[in-house]
């Protein structure tokens, strides 16, 4: 799933992603590799949101792609106008709004060959609901951090993940993991401190909106 200025943006290398905007302002800014992330990334959630709509494989498969293309002309432009709004909630309008023009076209094509098997045909597709009908995403929510953990754990050193790792989410004092890694105490902050920094560039304005 390519951003349209793909052909047009130079690969960049893991070093050299690691500025001061987040994976999404990347995107917003026509980054080709942020763009593949993005949409890596959200992707699944989309596709898990159109099943969840009664919609088969291949056809939910078609709706990502409309959807991804409506984020891709749309991104530029897209802010937080108010408290609450987010990158999640604005990619689930754009979903539920392509799920509509799905079961529109389908309704249309069922309406247009006409007769008893037609209509019987028409009864099959599940009633649109609202998107507060739609799933809730905590199971999501925890995929979704493991994928941003695994690309972003490709970048660091594993002496370095691991010191971010047993301090900050196995909640190990820097003194007991730097005597375990090899390291100083003020080492391992520092490890702990570039790991984080770099998570919140990668999901910075996303994960806070989420």
């Amino acid at each position: 799933m390519s951003h349209p200025n793909a052909g047009s943006s130079e690969e960049e290398s893991p070093s050299s992603l690691s500025t001061s905007r987040s994976l999404l302002g990347r995107a917003r800014g026509g980054d080709a590799t942020a763009w593949d992330r993005l949409s890596r990334l959200y992707a699944p959630l989309v596709f898990s949101w159109c099943r969840h709509r009664g919609l088969r494989g291949e056809d939910s498969a078609d709706v990502v792609q409309e959807v991804f293309q409506a984020v891709a002309t749309h991104l530029g432009p897209f802010r937080k106008q108010e408290k609450g709004d987010t990158f999640r909630g604005w990619l689930r309008t754009i979903t539920e709004n392509k799920i509509r023009d799905h079961f529109r076209r389908m309704a249309h094509e069922v309406e247009a060959v006409g007769g008893t098997d037609a209509q019987h045909r028409l009864a099959q597709f599940p009633e649109p609901s609202g998107p507060e009908r739609m799933p809730p995403d905590e199971d999501w929510d925890g995929r979704f951090l493991r994928r941003v953990l695994d690309t972003v754990r490709q970048e660091f050193e594993e002496r370095t993940w691991q010191a971010f790792w047993r301090t900050a989410v196995a909640g190990r004092t820097p003194a007991e993991v730097g005597a375990e890694l090899s390291m100083s105490p003020g080492a391992v902050r520092v490890a702990k401190s570039r790991v984080l920094r770099r998570l919140r560039e990668e999901i910075g304005d996303i994960e806070m909106a989420c």
